[in-house]
């Protein structure tokens, strides 16, 4: 098994503190991208918008999840026992990519045959849409 990002907020006081703690630097983010692509302040003001910065945090927070990876076997030892479990993928395949998301009770997984990154990347961002959005 091996384990890929940083967050696992154990409730949702610590997931809205780590979620509002990437605020800044997604707005950094959002300015220099803007700057690499060379807007003037007319059209920075006008196409930067609060979405656009919310956005760029939603996805700052979904790439840190913590997600781990490996077998079957291993996926269903580590989930635990009163947890609801949201999977996507088919059961025949041998691997597995799973968040396990104390603040909501939840466990988000998918299935994968090799590309474990993909899976981890995907599983993040469906984690994300899954549980953080609406504790969020």
């Amino acid at each position: 098994m091996e384990t890929h990002g940083l967050l696992s907020p154990d409730d949702v006081a610590a997931a809205r503190e780590r979620y509002e703690a990437v605020g800044p630097a997604a707005q950094t983010v959002v300015k220099e991208t803007a700057k690499a692509m060379r807007f003037d302040r007319g059209e920075y003001e006008e196409r930067v918008t609060g979405e656009v910065v919310e956005t760029a945090r939603d996805a700052l927070f979904a790439s840190l999840l913590e997600v781990h990876t490996g077998s079957r076997e291993e996926f269903e030892a580590a989930i635990p026992g009163s947890f609801e479990v949201v999977e996507e993928g088919s059961e025949n395949v041998e691997n597995v990519a799973w968040h396990v998301a104390p603040a909501a009770e939840t466990v988000v997984a998918a299935t994968y045959q090799r590309e474990a990154a993909a899976a981890v990347a995907t599983l993040q961002r469906q984690a994300f849409g899954k549980v953080y959005r609406e504790l969020l």
